[in-house]
């Protein structure tokens, strides 16, 4: 059984599901992407996602008339898998297609960005034996670039702020909760960090503190402070 948040930018709000491996994701179309799917190789009791990335899944899985094999998903930021800037840690990213010939990968890769619902599709290029896409949202805290997490501040509330919590506390700076909400406890975990590794103790999250941050928390593994 897992707990699954689920932002809807529209509302602004944060809904909460309960969910068995093999139940559909909410927000899916039919039962085209499972939970276990989207959980892909991550351990986590806990996952997230968005209305948007659900909605553009819908799209170009309708698009494409037949399943799409889901290699990786979602992923919580320590344990690691992808990039420091991944969107796979927000629960907006599928890579997809794995193992299953160029011609097929080309297919999905067509339906994905015919669709004009993801934020990225990527290159094929850059992904010869896989397709990426996301559906990103939010202007990237760091000037120049379409890639990374916007800023965050007292009062942010999505996917990011799940991020950002689920760093702290992994790096044992306590936001008491791991709810997506920028609150009191977020700020003081936030500014406590900042403290720590000389940045200005703002308790905003902008370019420079994901920076520290991330590169400091992907791939560490599960510690005894992470909250779920």
């Amino acid at each position: 059984m897992a707990k699954i948040f689920v932002y809807d930018a529209y509302e602004n709000r944060l809904m909460t599901f309960q969910r068995s491996e093999n139940d559909p994701m909410p927000y899916s179309y039919g039962n085209t992407i499972t939970v276990k799917e989207f959980r892909g190789s991550s351990s986590s009791s806990v996952l997230w996602t968005t209305t948007a990335a659900m909605e553009a899944w819908n799209l170009t899985r309708r698009s494409y008339g037949k399943p799409i094999h889901v290699g990786y998903a979602f992923k919580r930021i320590w344990e690691g898998g992808h990039g420091t800037r991944s969107q796979h840690y927000a629960g907006v990213a599928f890579d997809v297609g794995q193992g299953q010939g160029s011609a097929v990968r080309n297919a999905i890769w067509r339906a994905a960005k015919n669709t004009g619902a993801w934020g990225y599709v990527e290159p094929q290029d850059m992904t010869p034996t896989w397709v990426h896409f996301d559906r990103r949202y939010g202007r990237p805290a760091c000037p120049n670039t379409t890639a990374g997490y916007p800023t965050l501040r007292r009062g942010s509330l999505n996917t990011y702020v799940l991020i950002l919590q689920d760093a702290l506390n992994a790096l044992g700076y306590s936001t008491r909760t791991l709810d997506g909400k920028f609150g009191a406890n977020t700020e003081n975990a936030l500014r406590a960090y900042q403290r720590r590794v000389g940045l200005v103790s703002d308790g905003i999250c902008g370019c420079n503190t994901w920076k520290k941050l991330t590169a400091s928390v992907v791939s560490i593994g599960r510690t005894k402070t992470v909250i779920d």
